[in-house]
């Protein structure tokens, strides 16, 4: 159930508040479709307050139930194209990828909107296979650098930044690709061949400036700092839930560092919505039919196969995550076949291990 927009009632004392508004906030946002289910009266009056990461007034956001509605509401409240928003930060005006807006919010959040800015073309020799980049979307076509490893080959290339969009590679626009897409066709370049990015940076405000950053490491990031958050689905209602507990936020994130290691990509949503999946399964069988449910679209490369189950938080019983087969091709047909058990959770084992195997079969 999206959630529907509602006019708030105006309180007296706003005027008494020392902020400037942007004009378009008080007006009437547009009826939710007569068709889509009503949402609850709760979920349907939060506000959120807004500025572009550059330096704006500050504006109102409500009525949205994923990434991309959200988008539109921001750029309806600054009379911007909502294509022009590269991502956006909590609490901070900074490009910093700790505190990057992924799918839950916090209910006292401030969320800052980071537009497109300059462009810029760089030309790199590949040297090494593994380029030291991570990326990650904003879930409305736009892939953009999260992290880049340090000592790695675009470390050394400054002219690339963390936060930078990625609009074409040799040529060829990737602007409305999934960050899984993009990450693919860097992995594909061709060793001791030259390629060429073409790039957007987030606009910035001269008097904001900052060194380059490479990107902090995910263990000093929080998913959110509030009680209660505002879950953001792709598909299907938002909904108002309690922040993850301990044991759900170290799944979250190792589960974000297996698709880091083996798709090159960072998604705090998409590890999120796979936790919940296995969340209370009974087996592989269950899991898999959850995922399927959940994930059918999200195309994950061919030879991905997910088979596992996340047994109840409050059971004893060791909580097996994920257990994924990897069976790639290549053009003499043999397969090579990796199994990677790549979560395991205990009360036992201070709410949180991660353990990897790796074996390679003929």
């Amino acid at each position: 159930m999206p959630l529907g927009l509602r006019n708030k009632k105006k309180d007296k004392d706003k005027s008494k508040e020392t902020f400037k508004l942007v004009e378009s906030e008080a007006a009437a946002a547009a009826p939710a479709p007569a068709a889509a289910p009503a949402a609850s009266a709760g979920a349907s009056r939060l506000q959120f307050h807004a500025q572009l990461a550059h330096g704006s007034p500050t504006g109102r956001v409500e009525g949205f139930g994923s990434a991309r509605e959200l988008y539109a509401r921001i750029g309806a409240a600054f009379g911007i194209p909502p294509a022009q928003i590269m991502f956006c930060t909590l609490n901070t005006h900074k490009v910093d990828m700790d505190k990057l807006l992924g799918a839950q919010i916090g209910l006292e959040d401030f969320i800052f909107a980071h537009v497109k800015g300059q462009r810029k073309e760089v030309e790199v020799l590949k040297t090494d296979d593994m380029l030291g980049l991570t990326i990650t979307d904003n879930g409305t076509g736009c892939a953009f650098i999260k992290r880049i490893k340090e000592g790695s080959l675009m470390d050394q290339t400054k002219t690339v930044c963390v936060g930078d969009h990625i609009e074409t590679i040799n040529g060829k626009n990737v602007s409305e690709c999934r960050h899984y897409e993009v990450a693919k066709m860097l992995k594909d370049l061709e060793k001791g061949q030259k390629f060429k990015l073409e790039l957007v940076e987030p606009l910035k405000a001269f008097e904001k400036l900052e060194p380059r950053s490479k990107g902090k490491t995910l263990s000093e990031a929080k998913i959110s700092k509030g009680r209660e958050t505002l879950r953001l689905r792709s598909k299907g209602p938002a909904t108002v839930e309690e922040m993850p507990n301990e044991v759900e936020e170290k799944a979250i994130k190792k589960v974000d560092e297996f698709l880091e290691t083996y798709m090159g990509i960072r998604d705090t949503e998409l590890a999120a919505t796979i936790v919940e999946a296995g969340r209370d399964k009974k087996n592989p069988d269950e899991f898999a039919v959850a995922l399927d449910e959940t994930l059918g679209d999200f195309a994950f490369p061919d030879e991905f196969v997910f088979d596992g189950a996340l047994h109840n938080y409050s059971d004893l019983r060791p909580l097996t995550f994920l257990k994924r087969n990897i069976a790639k091709r290549n053009e003499g047909d043999i397969s090579e076949q990796l199994e990677i058990r790549a979560l395991t959770l205990s009360p036992f084992e201070n709410k949180g291990i991660f353990a990897m195997n790796l074996a390679k079969r003929a």
